[in-house]
């Protein structure tokens, strides 16, 4: 592992490649892209061996949320890099006239990305792939509670991409610390909250800028009129098809009237036996939790007296293989341990309500989510919902899809995070939008110089009215 002085070092490196120009020119970025999509291709064996060593991972769980959503945004991004590299032209106004401007997006500098486990390919190479378009250097720390994954990533990065302006750190507490103390242009974590913090302060003492993408209690409010059974297959595509749960967008409690609990329960029993079959510990279609710490920690979840007798499915617990059974829990208190922290794990409680409306102010109630859901039909109350609750991204009769929507930035909002990325997101994200603004030598105006004359006055007053008959009088001395 590394020492702080190598790291200091490695970043100095960095620092020293970026102020060559190296990692600006659209070859550059373009064939470290073409390098990721080779890698991707040749080496996704070993990949998804990893990702089946750590987090037991079904194939194809692996394959569509990791390889695929990596390679379908460094397509993206290689589609659209030289557009996103243009400058933009914009309009000037009066007060600068005659004049021409633009917008000239260029590389923060030497940038640093702190990946987390429960998607440990997404979620360090997305952002890198970002960091890479909008022509940064860049260092790269996995996640060591995935050590399979890390290792393979740092293996294979090495491997193929410019190891001058590219660097993966292994390692563990000590690392990520030594790295947080030193001077970064960005920061980009995915993780928790608790650990958000502990970023940003480091941040704050160099002005770093940091992107958070953090989590929460990501709520599902479900409305009655609806079809139940499609409902169902979406929820649990969301939270047991991702992960096991272990997923910062995935459904953590649903809201439901009293009079659609019972069938939301009904619904929701018959797809899980049907995906999972009668005895979901066995199932190959399910990932296990991630190690003994978070496996304790969901099963005292189950322990609280407070929702005893209130598991209606499943429930079981595997600690030797650290597998938890689709567990759906009804009438979960308030006060109770799973509404009082973020699960993540595949413990689904249900909350019941008088009537759907009372679902906005019990949300907004809570600490600002990362993704909120609705299934309804009814239009109106879609907009009070999209009006009225505050999340980091929505998505209406569905779950999580919204993640893979190039289009849509994707990022959280109060406690669930800062930043967004995706797409042109990510290479915004990485970007610093320069302003520039030219003129040419004619067209110099005394008013704008002293002495201040009455007359200059007159001309400015008329010029900020915006009225050519006003300016006109004034440039004639009227």
């Amino acid at each position: 592992m590394a020492t702080a002085g190598q790291l200091a070092r490695a970043a100095a490196d960095l620092r020293a490649i970026f102020a060559t120009g190296k990692t600006r020119s659209f070859e550059w970025r373009e064939s470290q892209l073409k390098a990721l999509q080779e890698m991707i291709a040749c080496r996704e064996k070993e990949i998804l061996e990893a990702l089946r060593s750590d987090l037991n991972k079904p194939e194809y769980e692996a394959y569509l949320h990791e390889i695929v959503a990596v390679s379908s945004s460094c397509n993206f991004a290689l589609k659209n890099l030289r557009q996103w590299m243009t400058p933009e032209k914009v309009k000037t106004s009066m007060a600068s006239f005659p004049s021409s401007a633009t917008i000239v997006p260029e590389p923060l500098g030497v940038v640093l990305i702190i990946s987390t486990w429960n998607y440990p390919f997404l979620l360090l190479l997305d952002p890198l792939i970002g960091a890479i378009a909008a022509g940064n250097a860049v260092v790269l720390k996995p996640s060591e509670v995935a050590p399979a994954t890390s290792f393979v990533l740092s293996t294979l990065l090495r491997e193929y991409m410019d190891t001058s302006a590219v660097k993966v750190i292994e390692g563990a507490t000590p690392q990520v610390t030594a790295l947080l103390e030193l001077k970064w242009d960005k920061i980009f974590f995915t993780g928790s909250s608790k650990v958000g913090r502990v970023v940003m302060a480091a941040a704050a003492k160099h002005l770093t800028p940091v992107v958070l993408e953090l989590g929460g209690k990501s709520p599902v409010v479900v409305d009655s009129d609806i079809d139940l059974e499609v409902t169902a297959r979406r929820i649990i595509s969301g939270k047991w098809g991702c992960n096991a749960g272990q997923t910062c967008i995935s459904p953590d409690y649903i809201l439901t009237t009293k009079a659609c609990a019972s069938q939301l329960v009904e619904a929701l029993s018959s797809q899980l036996e049907k995906f999972f079959g009668e005895e979901p510990l066995r199932s190959n279609d399910l990932a296990s939790i991630i190690n003994s710490n978070h496996f304790e920690r969901l099963a005292k979840l189950l322990d609280d007296d407070k929702i005893a007798g209130k598991v209606v499915y499943g429930g079981q617990l595997d600690g030797a293989n650290l597998r938890i059974a689709p567990t759906v829990i009804l009438d979960a208190p308030q006060d109770s341990l799973i509404m009082n922290e973020e699960i993540f794990g595949p413990l689904l409680p249900i909350v019941t309500v008088n009537k759907l409306e009372d679902c906005i102010s019990l949300i907004n109630a809570r600490e600002k989510p990362l993704a909120a859901y609705l299934f309804t039909n009814n239009e109106r109350f879609k907009e009070e919902f999209v009006r009225g609750v505050a999340a980091g991204g929505m998505a209406i009769n569905e779950t999580a899809l919204q993640f893979a929507e190039h289009a849509l930035p994707f990022g959280g909002v109060g406690e669930s995070g800062m930043g967004s990325y995706h797409g042109k997101y990510s290479f915004d994200a990485f970007s610093h939008k320069k302003p520039v603004l030219q003129r040419g030598f004619k067209g110099d105006s005394a008013a704008r110089y002293p002495p201040y004359t009455p007359e200059k006055l007159k001309f400015l007053k008329a010029l900020m009215s915006r009225n050519m008959f006003r300016i006109l009088r004034a440039m004639l001395g009227l």
